[in-house]
């Protein structure tokens, strides 16, 4: 392909030198040359050309920037907290990659509010649909690393489709390949609203991948939509995805849209009924992710999560004092079993916290270790009068990590403390026994006795188990589960109750 037949006027040098570029990256892979491509975009905004032609080239960097975000997604799947410096300064340039363009197309539509009514080189929804396709590649990658979205992109998302309602275009497909404005903002919206941060990366492409093939466009309106239940509302002019109706009010002199959860909610529910009735995710359409123990806790997530977001329960409370941090359900058995003997740990400040969790810092010690969804032990090293480790077990409930040297977690407690068990089935003796960690009732936050286990270790046609549990001597316990409270990628946390005695 000649990339440069269809110019007419080549005597820029930064046109040429971007053509050239261009011409030389076809068949590449990988996201290495992005900062390259950043360069030349950025010069090309002082060249000269044509509307037209420039709208050909801004389409012709697209998909080198479209093959150069799906070469770093699957990368990012492994990394671990905090992300190195290296990767953090190549997610940025993709970033800022994906924000320039978007900027270009934005700029390519100045013409429409002009009141000189110059014209318009491209369809307003297709420039419109690949500012917000870029933006949201912008957010999913932050939601990749566990970073805060940059500063400005939501307020250029709502910009973008608050454009698109007013030239009344937003429900129009964008081209042959692409569906409607309204599809790609309610998508990017959906996701947002179900807490990235809360998930694993794997779990967040599944969530991804959900809402883009099998979860139909919300209901986006002015006015609260009548019938629904659960809404969210959008300040068109905030840097802020959307807000519960539940948990806040919007105020009343600015531009807001409303938009209810009810409609993808009802969807999960309808897909977790034919999954547990026997349906494959192939069969409904749905990524494989969904057969797994760990993919129907993310679709049960995402039910209440959209359908039935709630108020905090209680208040939070600033602090300033350390803890020591065990993570993983292996470790954590074996810290349960012997106390005393060394186990690896990192430290960490509380910054707030409340009766059912905390907020803290890193402060030092290995974080490779840390997973959205696993199992921790928390213990104070500063406060006089002292438990025993392993102390308050909680669950990692979200993650975040603003630059190389910076990891913040927020954990929900599940009991205050923990008792290590061996597990077996009745009938199966002989098999391996399963490591599983035992929680005593915790009023108002725990009201029965759990058992938590690794994701997938219990058959789910398990009726009566046996809890092997070692102290001064050989206890055996008979239970039975009769709630899955929690399942995430690690673990899985089951009430469990005495089984009785036939």
């Amino acid at each position: 392909m000649n990339l440069h037949s269809s110019q007419p006027d080549l005597s820029d040098s930064k046109v040429s030198a971007i053509l050239d570029w261009l011409a030389l990256a076809h068949g590449r892979h990988g996201s290495d040359d992005a900062e390259q491509l950043l360069g030349h975009l950025l010069r090309l905004r002082e060249a000269i050309v044509p509307s037209g032609q420039r709208i050909k080239i801004l389409d012709l960097v697209l998909r080198e920037i479209e093959r150069m975000v799906f070469s770093e997604i699957p990368r990012l799947l492994e990394v671990s907290l905090p992300v190195t410096r290296k990767v953090r300064q190549r997610v940025r340039i993709l970033q800022d990659l994906l924000d320039s363009l978007a900027q270009e197309y934005f700029n390519s539509l100045a013409g429409l509010f002009d009141p000189q009514g110059k014209a318009v080189s491209l369809a307003p929804q297709t420039a419109l649909a690949i500012i917000i396709r870029c933006l949201s590649w912008h957010i999913r990658i932050s939601h990749l690393v566990a970073a805060p979205h940059g500063i400005g992109i939501w307020q250029k998302i709502h910009a973008a489709f608050n454009s698109a309602r007013q030239l009344g275009i937003h429900e129009l497909p964008a081209t042959r390949d692409m569906p409607s404005l309204q599809t790609l903002y309610s998508s990017t919206l959906l996701t947002a609203i179900a807490q990235p941060a809360s998930f694993s990366a794997r779990e967040l492409e599944f969530i991804v991948a959900l809402v883009e093939t099998r979860i139909q466009p919300v209901t986006i309106a002015d006015l609260p939509p009548p019938g629904f239940s659960c809404l969210f509302w959008v300040d068109v002019e905030r840097d802020f995805p959307a807000h519960a109706l539940v948990r806040r009010l919007p105020p009343g002199d600015v531009p807001i849209f409303f938009l209810s959860g009810d409609e993808a909610a009802q969807q999960v529910r309808e897909f977790l009924s034919q999954l547990e009735n026997g349906a494959t995710a192939a069969s409904l359409g749905l990524p494989h992710f969904a057969d797994s123990h760990a993919g129907r806790g993310v679709l049960r997530r995402l039910k209440n999560l959209w359908g039935h977001p709630t108020k905090r329960k209680f208040p939070r409370r600033k602090q300033s004092y350390r803890v020591k941090l065990c993570f993983g359900l292996e470790p954590l058995w074996r810290l349960t079993r012997e106390p005393e003997s060394d186990h690896e740990t990192s430290e960490w400040m509380v910054t707030n916290e409340s009766p059912d969790g905390y907020a803290l810092m890193h402060m030092s010690g290995q974080t490779s270790n840390v997973r959205v969804g696993d199992i921790v032990a928390v213990q104070t090293i500063e406060r006089p009068g002292q438990t025993s480790f392993p102390g308050h077990i909680c669950i990692v409930r979200w993650a975040l990590s603003e630059n190389p040297e910076h990891v913040e977690l927020g954990l929900q407690q599940l009991a205050s403390r923990a008792i290590a068990a061996e597990l077996a089935r009745p009938f199966e003796l002989d098999a391996k026994h399963i490591a599983a960690l035992i929680l005593p009732e915790m009023p108002p936050l725990r009201l029965r006795p759990g058992l938590v286990v690794q994701t997938g270790a219990l058959p789910a046609d398990s009726r009566k188990l046996l809890l092997l549990i070692e102290q001064e001597n050989l206890q055996i316990r008979e239970v039975r589960p009769t709630q899955l409270t929690e399942q995430t990628m690690s673990i899985e946390v089951f009430n469990v109750e005495p089984d009785p005695a036939p």
